[in-house]
């Protein structure tokens, strides 16, 4: 599996990126020399949203799209995914 994920760092800027293991990318975003320089000094930060993928070509072009996205945006894309994730939980 291949994830696309979205972390709110301490400032509440967002960083985009793709990986194969959600758990260790954050942790090294918070703790290691590998997080991207981004979010080192910005830290800590906070997974927001993840996407799946079978294949690397897509969660890769599917950062490249959300990269693209304004804050407004990549806000709203956050929002509408936990609205999702909340109406299945009740129903």
């Amino acid at each position: 599996m291949y994830y696309t994920y979205i972390v709110k760092c301490s400032d509440n800027s967002l960083y985009t990126g793709y990986t194969t293991n959600l758990e260790r990318r954050v942790k090294e975003h918070n703790n290691g020399k590998k997080g991207a320089k981004y979010t080192r000094s910005r830290r800590p930060v906070e997974l927001v949203y993840y996407e799946e993928y079978a294949a690397r070509h897509d969660a890769m072009s599917r950062e490249a799209l959300i990269k693209q996205l304004s804050h407004r945006e990549k806000c709203q894309l956050i929002e509408d995914k936990r609205n999702i994730f909340q109406c299945g939980k009740t129903e």
